[in-house]
């Protein structure tokens, strides 16, 4: 840690921090809901109570580099925590807040967590049966409907003990910032080092270039609400914040969630596919696509039904949506962009902290997830068609995994562990994971992802998830969508069958699905088929039910009931 500037352009988090609690120390930087009520927190008290936590940590006999673990909802303790963790030269490790006891006691250990902040959780009771028992928690202060934390140091109590820490330290930007646990996808959780270079580099990247629209706005409002320990919710909406001096607000709950968000109004709304899916189908149960897409077309009053839809999502002074951690389909952004509420799409990983390509504003180009954002190299492996790319902002490595660390970044190439292509405009094009490609009976490979894709367009479908090897043709396995629940077995068969028929239109006879098979247990992270991102874990469904897969395909049914 230095205590000076450095001879940089890029500034870190914490300078940008710096600088806004000097300019603006009664401004509102952290809101937080208590039912109808905020709790405003200025960017003064930020920057006390993260000072007096700071120097308690440091008090507690831990070193700079030692590895501190996050486990939170979303709340503006977890900020705060954020902040006296880089000023007291400690390396942040936030976990997903919904992990089982089991999956937080494998990364707990992986990542060599000397201290803990327990935080706004639903299921402490269970989750700390994962938790060493030596090891030291801090507790956050109670959060209304949540579990009750009563371990270890309360964060009151410790912070009022302490003075705040004295003068602005500075990390060097070759320090590492934060390890960020995958979500586990294809197997073991990866410990991602990013140092603070990463966020400097795209943050100054930004002020050059305005690539996401930021530079040229200041005190942007944003909502947050995926988790904090996720690269696009740290990089776009935390990180973002202490850059434009912005505010954020948070959300309660599950139940408060669109409350929260219509009472924050946000200039800038990143949501996962899934959360645009359920805006869209909340809005289409009331009025029926067609019909929505005729009314706006009408002057005046489409113009007013596109006003009050902005303001009842809670999106009427949006000027940045995003989408990303998952693929949106080309029927989604479509029917946003006819409502007057274009998303850009973003493709990145952790690995490459959150920078690889965005969908250019104001352009929608069918199938791709957009360009390389300045600074990023891509090319298309030729040998397998694995997408590869370069960047400043490349992640260290895996924590204690030099050997996969090699085979991730070679000759600084990243292999993202993506197909694609890439067309001669420049837009990118993902057709499928390398590790997802499966062998038919065939003999024929089968990418999954690019036959999944069209199935979003029927608002029956929360989830799809194509497979199949060694079967003669691919199955789809699905979970229906609350709509499709309140609709008669006929007709939702009537529906699938006309969706699985159009699918089957485009494809290769090879790669035609013979049955749509619907599952009667939803998929979620109790059950283990979905990650803490809701990613669906191809794997898992594999395991779960490859023993009927046989029984299925040779069924002479299009539609199947499990």
């Amino acid at each position: 840690m230095e205590n000076t500037t450095l001879d940089t352009n890029k500034l870190s988090l914490l300078e940008y921090f710096y600088e806004w609690e000097e300019l603006q120390p009664n401004r509102i930087f952290l809101r937080q809901p208590e039912g109808k009520k905020w709790k405003d927190i200025s960017w003064k008290e930020t920057g006390s109570q993260a000072r007096r936590m700071a120097a308690a940590l440091l008090d507690m006999g831990l070193v700079p580099g030692d590895n501190v673990g996050i486990l939170s909802k979303n709340c503006y303790h977890w900020i705060i925590t954020d902040l006296a963790l880089m000023m007291s030269g400690l390396i942040s490790v936030p976990f997903y807040p919904n992990q089982t006891g089991d999956q937080l006691s494998e990364v707990i250990e992986a990542g060599k967590i000397k201290i803990l902040f327990v935080g706004k959780l639903d299921d402490w009771e269970n989750q700390q049966k994962g938790v060493p028992a030596d090891l030291p928690i801090i507790s956050f202060p109670h959060y209304a409907g949540n579990s009750l934390v009563s371990n270890g140091f309360q964060w009151d109590v410790l912070i009022n003990r302490y003075q705040p820490m004295i003068g602005r330290p500075v990390p060097a930007l070759k320090d590492i910032w934060t390890i960020l646990f995958t979500s586990g996808t294809t197997g073991k959780p990866k410990g991602v080092m990013i140092d603070f270079d990463g966020p400097a580099s795209l943050m100054q990247l930004e002020k050059e270039t305005n690539f996401l629209g930021l530079a040229h706005t200041k005190h942007h409002r944003f909502f947050s609400y995926l988790p904090l320990n996720h690269i696009a919710e740290r990089l776009i909406v935390a990180a973002a914040a202490i850059h434009t001096g912005g505010s954020i607000s948070f959300g309660e709950s599950l139940q408060t969630f669109i409350y929260n968000l219509k009472q924050t109004q946000p200039t800038v709304f990143m949501a996962v596919p899934r959360i645009w899916t359920k805006f869209r189908m909340g809005i289409v149960s009331k009025i029926p696509e067609p019909l929505l897409f005729n009314l706006v077309k009408i002057p005046f009053l489409g113009h007013f039904l596109k006003y009050l839809l902005k303001k009842n999502l809670g999106l009427l002074n949006a000027k940045i949506r995003l989408t990303g951690a998952a693929p949106a389909s080309d029927s989604l952004k479509v029917f946003f962009d006819t409502l007057g509420i274009p998303i850009q799409e973003v493709y990145a990983m952790t690995e490459n902290c959150g920078g690889c390509t965005l969908m250019p504003q104001n352009i929608q180009k069918n199938g791709t997830v957009g360009k390389a954002v300045p600074g990023v190299k891509l090319k298309i492996d030729p040998q397998n068609g694995e997408i590869l790319m370069q960047a400043p902002w490349l992640m260290r490595g895996y924590f204690e995994d030099d050997s996969l660390t090699n085979a991730v970044i070679e000759n600084n190439w990243l292999h993202t562990g993506d197909m694609g292509k890439i067309d001669d405009e420049g837009y990118l094009y993902i057709t499928g994971r390398i590790t997802e490609t499966f062998k038919s009976a065939k003999g024929k490979f089968i990418s999954p992802a690019t036959l999944e894709f069209p199935f979003a367009v029927n608002d029956l479908i929360e989830q799809v998830c194509v497979v199949g090897i060694g079967l003669p043709q691919p199955l789809a396995l699905i979970n229906l969508s609350e709509f499709a629940q309140t609709l008669p077995k006929e007709e939702i068969n009537k529906r699938l069958e006309n969706t699985l028929n159009e699918v089957n239109q485009k494809v290769s006879n090879f790669e035609k699905i013979s049955s749509v098979v619907i599952l009667s247990e939803p998929w979620d992270v109790s059950n283990g088929v979905l990650t803490p991102t809701l990613k669906i874990k191809r794997h898992r469904l594999n395991q779960l039910f490859s023993h009927k897969f046989d029984t299925w395909s040779q069924s002479a049914l299009p539609i199947i009931w499990e």
